[in-house]
């Protein structure tokens, strides 16, 4: 008695799936129809324009050839070879000018005088065109439009013509051919079918070749009289021809209809004044694709939704309070930009351009002093550095077998007096004045070098420096010391930019292409901001405060790398860290050159 009981929710919710997942499908089907519709109707009047663009190119040509006075002459005295070959050959230029197919001369008898095509196998001339409908318009109101296929080259066209009247009351008329062509063949590499179809619902020009010169409906007795008698299809069996299409209404509405076997959504556009329709036509199956979906997500989606409720309400609870920290977080960052950047302002305004000068020249004498004392400095030491050196190598070799533990500490005191003379050796290479000749330079010996320079400094700090490389080091043409001097001005940079901020680290990272070498120092720092980075390269101007910087690191650094041909610009968000970005030309087969 309890088994139907606990069944009956289930077959309750299974039936609520099934209803939920056919109204989704029903939707997912409208709403993919829909869609397909507005692409159809989008691409119905792109087409449509870019036929009557076409046309209109042309619509003109008869009239203003009309003008010209050989026309005039081969119409008077249509018997004067002289005349005649006169406007053959201005047709020839005038079709051959303007992009036309063909451009003929018929006097008002339907007879072609002259015509662009005189010279070639299937010339116009003499050929009477009285039967088309073109050349009788034309002769009644002054102009004709007309498409068919060509009864003597059996291409087919769109003839446009207009009537010419001298002043004597002769009368003839000039006829235009256009190529359409060209439209049908850039229509078959579109996603959806195009086809036009003529007044009486043939198509004429299609993408799709299984359309072309088929109706659309069945013809009547009448059209096929019609059709015959203006020759437009000459060559075309339209009796025995199949209609594409059963049903006429079945265009106007977004359904898909049979077509040659095919399901499709097809829309349709008329085109005036000559009653034309374009067509375009896309497969149902894409639509059927997505209401099967949208009924699977329905179903799916009822199911789930009771299991679902309460977590994405807890989920939307964390959101909104995650957007309230980020928010408060945001105001507080901005409350403290706007700060630092009172506080600048307030200290530029205080300073003299020329206490600055003078205090920073002072600096720099100081500092140049200081270094010529330690170059002396680190000469005297690195001979008895060397000197223990040695004679701890002779320690070990004596004590190597019989104490290890005594050998063991002896090489551990080797290392650090060797890591002391690599410092002192790359500060004594940094202090050393460099010669004119560039050279290769090893970029990831520069990369080192400087690391090894600066990393006393990033300890004192509690840095973590990185270099992360893949591939062989490149090479650059340049000075290895210059290098460097830029390498540790940027590092003492970026040392000096996280030397107050939680994350302190420092990544110096390469990029190398065909023709560059990309190097980049990124700090996670305090970075800068926008109106002092555009001042950063000027001399004597910095950032820092307190006298700990005199302005020309960033200067100097940017000489040096443009005198390499390369370039040095920085990078930086206030708040986010800054990046200094090093590009040099790679070396390619040259070992050395000259400084300019």
């Amino acid at each position: 008695m309890t088994r139907p009981l606990r069944t009956r929710p289930l077959i309750l919710l299974v039936c609520l799936a099934l209803a939920v997942a056919l109204a989704g499908g029903g939707v997912a089907y409208r709403i993919a129809t829909s869609r397909v519709a507005e692409t159809l109707d989008q691409s119905l009047t792109l087409t449509r324009r870019a036929i009557e663009t076409e046309i209109d190119r042309f619509r003109y040509l008869p009239r203003v050839a009309a003008e010209d006075v050989r026309i005039g002459q081969a119409i008077t005295d249509p018997q004067n070879p002289s005349a005649i070959d006169a406007a053959n050959r201005y047709l020839e230029t005038v079709a051959r000018a303007s992009g036309a197919d063909q451009l003929y001369l018929l006097n008002d008898q339907g007879r072609t005088l002259a015509a662009s095509n005189w010279h070639t196998p299937e010339s116009f001339v003499g050929a009477d065109y009285s039967f088309r409908p073109y050349f009788g318009d034309a002769m009644q109101t002054g102009s004709g439009r007309f498409y068919a296929i060509g009864v003597t080259t059996g291409r087919p066209g769109y003839f446009l013509s207009s009537r010419v009247t001298l002043p004597n009351g002769t009368r003839a008329v000039i006829v235009v051919k256009v190529d359409l062509v060209p439209l049908q063949d850039a229509w078959r590499n579109a996603a959806a079918d195009v086809a036009i179809a003529d007044d009486n619902g043939i198509v004429f020009l299609s993408g799709h070749p299984s359309w072309l010169y088929k109706p659309l409906l069945a013809l009547s007795p009448e059209v096929l009289a019609r059709v015959s008698a203006t020759r437009r299809y000459e060559g075309v069996a339209l009796d025995t021809t199949p209609p594409l299409l059963s049903i006429d209404g079945a265009l106007q509405n977004a359904r898909p209809v049979d077509v040659n076997g095919r399901w499709l959504l097809m829309r349709r556009l008329p085109i005036d004044p000559d009653g034309w329709q374009v067509l375009s036509a896309l497969p149902a199956r894409g639509a059927l694709r997505a209401a099967l979906a949208g009924a699977a997500i329905s179903g799916l989606t009822a199911l789930a939704a009771a299991l679902l409720a309460q977590t994405l309400l807890q989920r939307r609870r964390l959101v909104a309070m995650r957007l309230q920290q980020g928010r408060l977080l945001e105001q507080q960052v901005e409350r403290r930009t706007r700060e630092l950047a009172q506080e600048i302002e307030t200290r530029r305004a205080a300073e003299t351009e020329l206490r600055d000068t003078q205090e920073a020249l002072i600096h720099s004498e100081k500092m140049a002093a200081l270094g010529r004392m330690s170059s002396a400095i680190v000469h005297e030491v690195s001979q008895p550095l060397a000197a223990m050196e040695a004679t701890l190598a002779a320690a070990v070799i004596s004590t190597r077998g019989t104490d290890d533990e005594t050998t063991a500490r002896i090489e551990s005191a080797r290392g650090h007096i060797r890591r002391m003379l690599r410092t002192i050796r790359h500060l004594k290479s940094f202090g050393r004045r460099e010669t004119g000749n560039l050279s290769r330079v090893d970029m990831d010996q520069v990369v080192d070098n400087a690391l090894d320079l600066v990393r006393h400094r990033a300890d004192v700090l509690g840095v973590t420096l990185s270099a992360p490389r893949e591939g062989p080091a490149p090479e650059v043409i340049g000075g290895l010391v210059r290098l460097e001097q830029v390498m540790v001005n940027l590092l003492l940079n970026a040392l000096d930019a996280v030397a107050n901020v939680e994350t302190r680290a420092v990544t110096v990272s390469r990029e190398v292409t065909a023709t560059q070498v990309i190097l980049r120092v990124t700090d996670a720092g305090t970075g800068i901001e926008p109106a002092a980075l555009s001042k950063i390269g000027e001399p004597f101007y910095s950032t820092k405060t307190g006298g700990d910087g005199l302005g020309l690191g960033l200067s100097i650094s940017q000489t040096i790398v443009e005198d390499f041909h390369g370039t040095l610009r920085l990078t930086s968000n206030p708040g986010a860290g800054t990046c200094a970005t090093i590009t040099l030309p790679r070396a390619a087969g040259a070992t050395a050159v000259d400084a300019a």
